[in-house]
């Protein structure tokens, strides 16, 4: 990614094979770079409150870096959808109430309903839409509009073609202002971006 403005580097922990996730946090995003952590529970089997975590969200959040966590279901072999419940979510969002949290899939396929809920309690919490049929998603979260500034937008490209997501949006009759929230406002406060 280096030299290409366009793109953001994510880094990733699993707390099964890094011994040290918070010194690798501190080295990955502190000094090489990248400008946040996305943790894969489902795929690497474990819960994002247990305890062995709390040093690597420490550390992401002196750093100022969001922790994108996947949430719901997987078609990948060897995932376990008990990991990929957001309700865990809750847990770090209380005792880091300045690491901003970002569920991906907002709880696909099981738990849109528990996304929404942990999203809505917590300042520091917010929904990724990547992966979900554009279409569907006011009746997976039918207060889109009204939470706008709680979502981002996101594709899953290669599998999902941007453009046609971006114009699945436009379709979807929101306001303005929710669209240019959830497009690239949301992500660019998260990321401290200027435009």
């Amino acid at each position: 990614c280096r030299g290409r403005r366009e793109l953001i580097p994510f880094c990733t922990v699993n707390p099964h094979e890094d011994r040290d996730p918070a010194g690798l946090v501190r080295r990955l995003c502190g000094e090489e770079g990248f400008r946040g952590i996305k943790l894969y529970p489902t795929y690497n089997h474990f819960y994002v409150n247990e305890a062995k975590l709390y040093p690597m969200y420490a550390a992401a959040s002196e750093l100022g870096v969001p922790v994108l966590i996947h949430t719901g279901t997987s078609v990948f072999r060897n995932s376990r959808l008990k990991y990929g419940n957001p309700v865990f979510v809750d847990d770090v969002a209380v005792d880091f109430p300045d690491l901003s949290l970002i569920m991906a899939h907002g709880g696909r396929g099981a738990w849109y309903a528990e996304a929404m809920t942990v999203a809505r309690l917590h300042d520091n919490v917010f929904i990724d839409l990547t992966g979900l049929p554009v279409r569907k998603l006011p009746g997976y979260f039918p207060e889109l509009e009204r939470f706008s500034h709680k979502f981002l937008f996101g594709t899953d490209w290669p599998q999902i073609e941007p453009g046609k997501s971006l114009a699945a949006f436009a379709a979807l009759g929101l306001s303005e202002k929710g669209l240019d929230a959830i497009l690239c406002g949301n992500a660019m406060r998260i990321l401290h971006m200027t435009e």
